[in-house]
C-alpha cells in the first residue's frame, strides 16, 4: 500500500514547503528557520527511533556517511536555495535551475551507479525539463525585461546547491542502501545543523519571533517535510532508481503554482496550466514499469 502512495504523498508533501517557505520568511532569518528545523528534527527523528527500538548505525562509517549525506542533501541544498531566493533570485529562475535536477540525476546515476535508462525514460525526462521552461515561461521572460544586474553570485548559490542535493541523492543511494532510516535521519540532520547553525550565527540577526504563524510553520516543516517528506524520499531512493525519484521533482514547481493560487491568490496562467500536462506526462514515463 505504501509503495503505491509514497510517490504521490511525497509530492504534496515536498510541495508545500515552498508555500510554507513564504511565510516563515515573513517571520524568521531563513538560515535561523532552517537550523532550528534541523536540530528540531534530529530531536524528533531520536525520540521515534529510541521508542520504537530502532537499531543505531552499527558503525562509525555508516555514521559518517549518514552525516556527510545530511550535509549535501539537506545542509547546503536548502540554505543556498533559501539565501538566493532571499537574496532576490526570481522564483521562476529558480524553478528553472531545480528542473535541471532531474536530468543532472539521471544523468549521474547512468554513470556513477550504472542504473539504465530506457528510451521512454529518457523521453519522459526530456518532456518533465520541456514542460518546467514552458509553466515558468512568463516570469522567465519578465527576468529578461528586467535584468539580473548583481545576481551573479547568488545565482551560482542556487546552481551550486542544485548541484549539492543531486549528489546528495547518489550519495544516499550508493552508502546508505542499510541501516534504519529513523536513526540514519539524526545523522543526516545533525549534519544539515552543522552547515546552517554557523551560517546562521556569521550572517544572520537570528530572528524568529514566535507568532502563532512561525510555529505553525515550524510545526508543519519538521513534522511534514523533514519527518515526512524527506522519510518518504529516502523511502523511495531505496527502493529503486535515483533517476525515478528525481523525476518526481518535475512535478514541484506547477503543483506549487497551483498551491500559490489557492493559498496566496497568485495568477494561475495558461502556460502552467499546459506545462502541468506535460509535466504529469513525463512522470509517467520516466516512473512506468518495464
Amino acid at each position: 500500500m505504501l509503495s503505491r502512495f509514497a510517490p504521490a504523498i511525497f509530492v504534496v508533501l515536498w510541495s508545500s514547503g515552498w508555500i510554507v517557505a513564504k511565510i516563515a520568511a515573513m517571520h524568521a532569518d531563513p538560515l535561523t528557520f532552517l537550523a532550528l528545523r534541523h536540530a528540531l528534527a534530529a530531536l524528533a527523528f531520536a525520540l521515534v527511533a529510541q521508542g520504537a527500538g530502532a537499531a543505531w548505525p552499527a558503525s562509525r562509517r555508516l555514521m559518517l556517511h549518514a552525516f556527510i549525506c545530511g550535509v549535501l542533501l539537506h545542509g547546503l541544498y536548502l540554505a543556498g536555495l533559501w539565501w538566493a531566493i532571499g537574496q532576490g533570485v526570481p522564483a521562476g529562475l529558480s524553478g528553472i535551475i531545480a528542473g535541471l535536477q532531474p536530468l543532472l540525476t539521471a544523468l549521474f546515476a547512468a554513470l556513477l551507479l550504472r542504473e539504465r535508462l530506457r528510451r521512454l525514460q529518457i523521453l519522459g525526462l526530456l518532456l518533465g525539463f520541456i514542460g518546467i521552461l514552458l509553466a515558468i515561461s512568463p516570469q522567465f521572460s519578465a527576468v529578461r525585461e528586467t535584468g539580473l544586474s548583481g545576481s551573479a553570485l547568488p545565482l551560482l548559490i542556487n546552481l551550486a546547491a542544485m548541484v549539492s542535493a543531486t549528489l546528495g541523492t547518489l550519495y544516499q543511494k550508493r552508502h546508505l542502501g542499510g541501516g534504519d532510516l529513523r536513526t540514519i535521519a539524526v545523522w543526516q540532520y545533525l549534519g544539515a545543523v552543522a552547515v546552517t547553525l554557523p551560517l546562521a550565527l556569521g550572517f544572520e540577526a537570528l530572528r524568529f519571533d514566535a507568532t502563532l504563524a512561525a510555529i505553525a510553520s515550524m510545526a508543519w516543516s519538521v513534522l511534514c517535510l523533514s519527518m515526512g517528506g524527506v522519510g518518504l524520499m529516502l523511502y523511495l531512493i531505496r527502493r529503486g532508481e535515483v533517476s525515478r525519484t528525481a523525476s518526481l521533482l518535475y512535478m514541484m514547481p506547477p503543483l506549487v503554482a497551483v498551491e500559490a493560487t489557492l493559498v496566496f491568490g497568485e495568477p494561475m496562467t495558461a502556460p502552467m496550466i499546459a506545462g502541468t500536462v506535460i509535466v504529469v506526462a513525463g512522470v509517467y514515463l520516466v516512473n512506468r514499469s518495464a
